[in-house]
C-alpha cells in the first residue's frame, strides 16, 4: 500500500526535522513493503531539509500539488501569467507582506521574526530575489491581508487555502491540490495522514485516513490521533495493510 504523509503538524513539528520515533516508524512501514510519499504545503526546497536523507528517494508532492518530485527531478505548475500580474499589482497597491515561490528560488517581504521564516531556504541553496525576478509563481502566500483583498482573491480562478489561525492566504493554480498531485503520479489508492484544511480532499478519497490533532478537518478523516500517538499509529496501520491483499500503484 502507499502511505501519504503531510509534514507540518502531522509528522514534523515546530518546523523541526522528523524525530527518531517517526523516522523509525516510516522505516518499519517501508520494511513491510509499503511506499512512503510526502505531500506538503512546503515547496520541495523546504521539504527536503526536514526529511531524513534516507527518504530523499521517495516521491513527493510540494506546495499542495504545484510540485512533484520523482527520482530527484522537480516538475512544477506555475500560476497563469495574468494571475501573477494581478497578484503583484495587489501586493504593490496594498503593501502586502508575502512569500512567492518559483521552481526553486523565492521572494519574501514578511518579517524575519515570523515563525515561518526559519523554514524558508534553511539550507541556503536557493536565492532570495525580488518578486519580479522570479521565473514564475508556483505559490504565493499573503500574510494577514485585509478583508477586501481576500474578497478579491476569491474572485480569481485560483486555488486558495486559508489558514485562519496563522492569518495566511495560500494561492496556487486553479484546481491544484494534493490529490491532483497524487493523480499526476498515477496514485489512486493510499492511506493518508494529515492535519489541516489542505488535507481534506486526501482524507475524502483515501482508503483510510488519519487526522493528527483536533483541527475541524478531522471530521472528514476515519480517525484522529494525538501527536504522541502518530508513530505507533503508522506502525499499526503498516502491519494491518501488510496483512491485507491490496493493490498498489
Amino acid at each position: 500500500m502507499i502511505f501519504v504523509f503531510d509534514l507540518d503538524g502531522t509528522i514534523c513539528f515546530q518546523g523541526q526535522p522528523l524525530d527518531e520515533e517517526i523516522t523509525d516508524a516510516l522505516k518499519f512501514c517501508e520494511e513491510l513493503g509499503h511506499e512512503i510519499i510526502f505531500a506538503s504545503a512546503r515547496p520541495i526546497r523546504d521539504m527536503l531539509p526536514v526529511i531524513p536523507k534516507d527518504f530523499h528517494s521517495c516521491r513527493m508532492i510540494g506546495s499542495n500539488g504545484a510540485f512533484t518530485f520523482v527520482e530527484g527531478k522537480i516538475e512544477v505548475e506555475f500560476l497563469k501569467a495574468s494571475i501573477q500580474t494581478q497578484i503583484m499589482e495587489l501586493i504593490t497597491q496594498h503593501q502586502l507582506a508575502y512569500l512567492a515561490d518559483s521552481d526553486w528560488d523565492y521572494a519574501y517581504s514578511g518579517s524575519e521574526d515570523h515563525p515561518m521564516y526559519r523554514g524558508i531556504n534553511s539550507e541556503k541553496k536557493a536565492k532570495r530575489l525580488a518578486i519580479e525576478q522570479l521565473n514564475g509563481f508556483s505559490k504565493v502566500l499573503l500574510f494577514d491581508p485585509p478583508s477586501h483583498v481576500k474578497e478579491f482573491i476569491h474572485t480569481l480562478p485560483v486555488t486558495i487555502f486559508e489558514y485562519k489561525e496563522e492569518k495566511i492566504i495560500d494561492i496556487c493554480s486553479n484546481h491544484l491540490n494534493k490529490v491532483k498531485g497524487l493523480n499526476r503520479l498515477g496514485i489512486q489508492q493510499y492511506i493518508a495522514f494529515g492535519n489541516d484544511v489542505n488535507d481534506l480532499l486526501m482524507f475524502q478519497q483515501a482508503q483510510h485516513s488519519v487526522c493528527v490533532g483536533m483541527h475541524e478537518v478531522g471530521n472528514y478523516a476515519a480517525e484522529r490521533v494525538e501527536q504522541k500517538e502518530v508513530a505507533l499509529k503508522i506502525k499499526n496501520l503498516a502491519q494491518h495493510w501488510a496483512s491485507n491483499t491490496v493493490f498498489t500503484n
